[in-house]
């Protein structure tokens, strides 16, 4: 399929073309095919800076000679310039007819204003010389000089089945070379083979082969290996991290009506078992007060899953360039789409894409028109869950129905929630939570958070070691008695946003 877009492509009429990749050696690939394939589309001519332009020696001296290229009136000095961009590009503008000139990791070379005319120059020469120029990059900022003359071609990830090829082909070299056959579980053949759609090629057998190569055989010990290792690579842009801490819904309180929820769609996004009679899960928003479990909920969501959870961070995005904080947004919305299946958790997406009235760029605007065009037209396995405090701030189109599959409101525990969420952090400070009064303590901190509860727990422990006294319920109580919860803080902001929920959320318990 590549190969035939490409084709196309390269007869659209368009002097550049601007392919950004880091798979550069499938690119030299389809080109030689593409070429070999259809004699009409001229010589493919490859430049480097380290080898310059089609070098080959010739059989009966000693000099380096370019192929193609009239070297009658050139010295052997003249020939080492042909690793010169500028001058390469004067060579190929007088001399070269015919042709596509492949130029990779170009894109620094066109800061130079002498260099970014001739490629301009020769842009306007090809209904003459019919020289196409392909520029390969991982990534290209296309000069506005010549963008109009450009055109872009991207290359298609490796579907399930190419991959699985792949992983047989690797392993019948690996057996051939050991002289014994491959140990492989199907079941973790499977998960590598899912966990590298999204990797180009090049990247997939890389992978493909650090998991055979490292034990003679592919089991389930391999796949985390692969996707730390396939994260690391994947994630340099900053604006993507990668959560190991990962929660359960067993460490939270609650969430019963979300559980159950989360429960029936998690066969049809984890295994993808999903058929045309039904849609694949998109996504949900959690809002509701601070510090009742939100954020622990997007852990346990990927938790529960067993899938990795990334979280998105606005601030790495914005660039004082109009026009990057978008590229970075698209770009780490790539990377998120690679790592799939996954948890793409964006906190507080309020203070992302509300600008308050202060972004006279629009930046905002446009970042907000760009993740909802990402979140319309996605069909990767990427589960959004975007939390929020202040709803006065989100834009009501990202609240319509289909942007994500629910919108759930997380009220103030309640008496049962408050009386599990003791429990929680008690045992996860090995308290045995039978030697509390439960009930008790769940009564007193009526209207605390999740979080607040959790602070008593802590600040009783400090006090109890204090007084070299094991932590009991009244150390607790003392707590909960010298604290002023959020909901008598802001008891207004806590009135209206319950306000705002009724008839528009879903509860989570």
């Amino acid at each position: 399929m590549d190969l035939h877009n490409l084709k196309l492509k390269l007869k659209d009429h368009f002097p550049i073309i601007i392919i950004e990749t880091h798979d550069e050696q499938r690119v030299v690939e389809l080109l030689k095919s593409a070429t070999a394939d259809d004699n009409s589309l001229g010589t493919l001519r490859i430049w480097s800076a380290g080898e310059g332009l089609d070098l080959y020696k010739a059989p009966d001296t000693s000099k380096w000679q370019v192929e193609g290229l009239d070297t009658s009136r050139s010295s052997a000095a003249d020939q080492a310039d042909m690793a010169d961009p500028l001058e390469m590009l004067k060579a190929v503008k007088e001399q070269v007819r015919d042709s596509i000139l492949l130029l990779p990791d170009f894109h620094s070379y066109l800061s130079n204003p002498m260099v970014l005319r001739v490629v301009k120059e020769i842009a306007q020469q090809f209904y003459v010389n019919n020289t196409v120029l392909v520029f390969v990059s991982h990534a290209f900022e296309v000069p506005a000089e010549i963008e109009r003359m450009c055109t872009h071609f991207e290359l298609s990830m490796p579907s399930a089945e190419q991959i699985t090829a792949l992983v047989k082909k690797e392993a019948k070299i690996w057996a051939l070379k050991k002289n014994e056959r491959l140990k492989g579980d199907p079941k973790a053949i499977e998960l590598l083979v899912r966990n590298l759609i999204g990797l180009t090629e090049a990247d997939a057998r890389r992978f493909i082969r650090g998991a055979i190569y490292d034990d003679g055989a592919i089991t389930h010990s391999d796949i985390k290996g692969v996707m730390d290792a396939k994260y690391r690579m994947l994630s340099r842009g900053g604006a993507i991290t990668y959560s190991f801490d990962l929660s359960d819904f067993s460490e939270i309180g609650g969430f019963a009506r979300l559980k159950s929820w989360l429960e029936v769609r998690k066969p049809f996004f984890v295994e993808g078992d999903g058929t045309k009679s039904f849609d694949l899960p998109k996504g949900l928003m959690l809002i509701g007060v601070q510090g009742c479990g939100k954020s622990m909920a997007a852990k346990a969501i990927a938790g529960s899953w067993g899938v990795p959870l990334l979280k998105l961070d606005f601030g790495a995005l914005f660039n004082k360039y109009v026009g990057e904080s978008e590229r970075n947004l698209r770009e780490a919305l790539k990377s998120a789409e690679m790592l799939s299946p996954c948890v793409l958790w964006i906190d507080e997406i309020e203070k992302g894409i509300s600008s308050g009235g202060s972004d006279d760029s629009g930046t905002a605007s446009r970042i907000l028109g760009t993740l909802l065009t990402w979140m319309a037209e996605k069909t990767s396995r990427v589960f959004i869950v975007a939390t929020a405090n202040d709803i006065e701030r989100l834009p009501p189109e990202l609240l319509r129905k289909g942007r994500l599959d629910e919108i759930y409101y997380v009220d103030l525990p309640n008496t049962d929630a408050r009386r599990a969420i003791f429990a929680v952090h008690l045992r996860k400070r090995e308290q045995n939570p039978d030697s509390f009064d439960l009930p008790l303590l769940a009564d007193r901190a009526e209207g605390f958070a999740g979080a607040e509860i959790e602070q008593a727990i802590v600040s009783a422990g400090y006090w109890a070691h204090s007084q070299s006294e094991p932590l009991a319920s009244e150390h607790i109580l003392r707590e909960i008695e010298q604290t002023q919860p959020l909901s008598v803080v802001r008891a207004e902001s806590i009135a209206a946003l319950r306000h705002w929920a009724e008839g528009r959320t879903v509860s989570v318990d």
